[in-house]
């Protein structure tokens, strides 16, 4: 194992026999070998390890409580069928994720459907399938998902979207919580929108829902949250004579994608929101809702690992090093839409000096396509590969045919194997649709 490993690597990360990185007891340079570059790597150790610290250190600190994993982050049937083996449930933002988590095996009872902007036919898809629960976002949807469900003669469980007016300390194109958000309901209109519900036929009205941000760093807005939602649990309470059966505090705790990250540990996360719950709700006499917590980034983050191969190395005198490897924007959107920083290694120098300053670029024909800008690492040659560190989130999920690239593979690996889970799109696919 590698002594100096650090937060944003995977649990099996180590040194094969090779001298060369390996995760999950597989050796980089022979992945790249089988299955070819770029390539996703997910390790399955850090996988069922996150979901089980999710779900030991919540039910540690509240009786009754949901872990629901965000499949936005990562929407792959190999993935959500280990997420479905460790107990969680999942939440959806589209009748594509609806659908690969029905096909995965997610008990549809423990499935949760969000989204700002739910099409009629993704609401007759939520229905039809029996989804545990709908959030709602706004009076509009509200209205379509009354109609829909009178026509289907179902009756529809819901939460409302709360915008409870929390600013996380995160990038501005991730913080959702903030009262200019396009996401849910103003706190100060609750009541009144919870009144629109009561002249409904065919909703059953189950409680809140409110998330605050994403990669969030510190604990205290949780907190901040928990307040705040339970101040107006109590006013639903005594305005609306209703009880909240169900609280979802959505997710966002973050991950360390760089040394100096240091996010808090789950079960930190979980003693601030289990305590704070707790202790809101008996001061103020409530009976306790069922919780129900939503991370994403946090379960499969960490797991990922995207490995390239370097082709030119570019050096602008006395200006900037340039490694250009065959991937870039199209696998990893994060760095050109908000800033996002990687760590990442040479696979076969991960024991050498790293002396030397370079920018890792893509080879999309973008000027900002650069994933990492300013890193220290080893010497380069062309031909070497670079292991790009905390990539399950948010980049397979993301990735596009940008210049008409087909998209990278994704392997499982654990205890020695690898196993495909997507296989590299070939030309053929990207005419597949066309005519």
């Amino acid at each position: 194992m590698l002594y100096n490993k650090n937060q944003y690597m995977p649990v099996s990360s180590g040194i094969s026999v090779n001298n060369n990185l390996e995760i999950g007891g597989c050796d980089l340079a022979g992945l790249a070998a089988e299955y070819g570059t770029p390539l996703y790597i997910m390790d399955e150790e850090t996988l069922r390890a996150n979901c089980r610290d999710y779900m030991l250190s919540f039910s540690s600190n509240y009786s009754d409580v949901m872990i629901a994993y965000a499949s936005k982050a990562l929407s792959v049937l190999g993935v959500l069928k280990i997420i479905g083996e460790e107990g969680l449930g999942v939440d959806v933002v589209s009748g594509g994720e609806l659908y690969l988590a029905l096909k995965a095996g997610i008990v549809p009872q423990k499935i949760i459907f969000h989204g700002n902007n739910k099409s009629p036919q993704e609401l007759i898809e939520a229905l039809q399938a029996g989804v545990g629960l709908i959030v709602v976002d706004n009076l509009q949807e509200l209205k379509n998902l009354e109609e829909i469900a009178g026509r289907l003669q179902k009756k529809a469980s819901i939460l409302i979207r709360v915008t409870p007016g929390i600013e996380a300390h995160t990038h501005d194109f991730i913080k959702t919580g903030g009262f200019d958000s396009k996401f849910g309901i103003h706190i100060e209109r609750v009541c009144d929108f919870i009144e629109e519900i009561k002249h409904c036929n065919n909703i059953d009205f189950a409680g809140l829902h409110a998330h605050i941000g994403s990669q969030i760093l510190e604990v205290n807005p949780f907190g901040f949250a928990v307040e705040k939602m339970t101040e107006l649990i109590e006013k639903i309470q005594k305005r609306n004579h209703l009880e909240i059966k169900i609280l979802n505090l959505g997710g966002g705790l973050g991950i360390s994608y760089l040394e100096r990250e240091t996010p808090p540990p789950v079960a930190e996360y979980a003693r601030v929101i289990g305590q704070e719950l707790k202790y809101n709700l008996e001061r103020r006499k409530l009976p306790f809702p069922k919780l129900i917590i939503e991370p994403g980034r946090s379960i499969v983050g960490r797991a990922g690992v995207t490995l390239y191969t370097i082709g030119a190395v570019k050096e602008n005198k006395n200006i900037r090093k340039y490694l250009f490897v065959d991937g870039g924007m199209s696998d990893n959107p994060r760095p050109m839409m908000y800033g996002a920083k990687y760590a990442a290694d040479i696979v076969s120098k991960i024991s050498s000096r790293k002396n030397e300053m370079v920018t890792v670029a893509g080879k999309f024909c973008e000027s900002g396509d650069v994933l990492i800008k300013d890193i220290h690492l080893p010497a380069a040659l062309s031909g070497d590969l670079l292991a790009v560190y905390a990539t399950g989130a948010y980049n397979y999920a993301m990735a596009s045919n940008y210049n008409q690239n087909p998209r990278p593979a994704m392997v499982l690996v654990g205890q020695g194997k690898s196993r495909l889970l997507v296989r590299r799109e070939t030309y053929d696919d990207l005419t597949a649709k066309q005519e």
